[in-house]
């Protein structure tokens, strides 16, 4: 029999709140500061490994930011997994989801580099690979999260013999 969880993890966060509207400061539950912290903590890791990966394959100014669009692919399928796994095949701890999707995961994928990415092409004349960017970007990582998250879950249902939605 499971151990009954602290009443400070009753119920699962949910990551996208806005703490400027006071009705949705609750959901952070009583202890809202452990919850940023993990958010923190994840999102300090997840940068250091971006990070890591441009002092790997750094890009030229002037040149197609691959790196980037790596990172962010990259970490769109794993977003598709992690998803699929902690909401349909374990019961995850409730800051799991905040310290890896919100935290490492949003530290780790890039919308800053990768619109100042856009800039800098469009910026040293190159539009073409600008809009190029700009738009593989969007359909490469949408096709990154289906990928990951139907992968997972025809995974699943071949080890487990049972369908996850």
């Amino acid at each position: 029999m499971a151990e009954p969880r602290p009443a400070l993890f009753e119920e699962p966060v949910d990551p996208d709140i806005d703490l400027h509207i006071p009705d949705q400061r609750t959901e952070l539950g009583k202890h809202p500061a452990v919850v940023l912290s993990v958010i923190a903590v994840g999102g300090a890791i997840g940068a250091c490994g971006r990070y890591g990966a441009a002092l790997l394959w750094p890009t030229a100014h002037d040149a197609f930011p691959w790196t980037t669009f790596g990172v962010n692919v990259a970490g769109c399928a794993v977003i598709g997994v992690f998803m699929v796994l902690i909401t349909d095949v374990w019961a995850a701890h409730p800051l799991v989801r905040p310290f890896f999707g919100t935290g490492v995961l949003g530290g780790f994928t890039t919308f800053s580099t990768y619109a100042t990415d856009i800039r800098g092409l469009a910026d040293h004349g190159h539009p073409r690979p600008a809009l190029a960017y700009l738009a593989l970007t969007v359909a490469a990582a949408l096709c990154s999260v289906w990928a990951g998250a139907n992968a997972t879950r025809r995974v699943v249902a071949a080890v487990t013999g049972r369908e996850v939605r």
